[in-house]
């Protein structure tokens, strides 16, 4: 083999051994951010604040150690695993603020893409209709239509970002989704809501007619 070749060779091994090894570091720490995300958005749900916070705060860890391990491999952080692990950090982090009537953080806040952020917002919408279902059984009535506030605000700012699919990663789609869980939690709000009302009607016309007979038994 010409020298020339062989220091090509050479080269491109180097180079793609290094690529490599740098996505093995990293691709594990992806799914271990994924499944840290899902148990802090299950204890979020069991009102389990602080384990949340604390696997949210491990999930944070390992993204910043993964711009690090990836750093002089954006091709490889940008092909897709890493904004997967960004968006379900996002989606934790969001339903967490949302079901404590906090501030959102924003991407920057985050640390990750506003893409990642965004479809992960998307889906804390989605999250928070179960929360809200919760409380619901719970007769929370008026916590249920602060977060279905909360759901229809974060519609308003997601069909407000108009951009091609290749930019925000397929927002459209579940901007869609969300439209779809938000229209079936507001009907599934409005019929308790109208059975709790004609609940309190009916007790008021029992009251009033047994006030009523002991009028005229007098």
């Amino acid at each position: 083999m010409p020298d020339k070749l062989e220091q090509i060779g050479q080269q491109a091994i180097e180079h793609l051994s290094l690529k490599h090894a740098a996505r093995e570091k990293a691709l594990p720490k992806s799914r271990t951010v994924i499944r840290h995300c899902a148990n802090s958005i299950r204890a979020t749900h069991r009102h389990e604040r602080e384990r949340a916070n604390e696997l949210m705060a491990q999930a944070a860890q390992l993204l910043q150690e993964m711009k690090d391990d990836l750093l002089d491999h954006q091709d490889i952080y940008y092909a897709g695993f890493a904004q997967d692990a960004q968006k379900e950090y996002a989606e934790a982090r969001c339903l967490a603020a949302l079901t404590q009537y906090q501030e959102l953080p924003d991407a920057e806040e985050l640390g990750i893409g506003w893409a990642a952020y965004l479809n992960g917002l998307a889906e804390a919408a989605g999250e928070l209709r179960r929360y809200l279902l919760d409380q619901l059984r719970r007769g929370n009535l008026r916590d249920c239509e602060a977060y279905l506030r909360q759901m229809d605000d974060i519609y308003s700012l997601l069909i407000s970002v108009d951009f091609p699919d290749a930019i925000t990663s397929g927002l459209r789609r579940t901007t869609d989704v969300t439209r779809g869980i938000l229209e079936k939690t507001r009907g599934d709000l409005t019929t308790s809501v109208v059975q709790a009302q004609l609940q309190h009607s009916i007790q008021e016309l029992y009251q009033a007619l047994g006030q009523a007979g002991t009028t005229d038994t007098k």
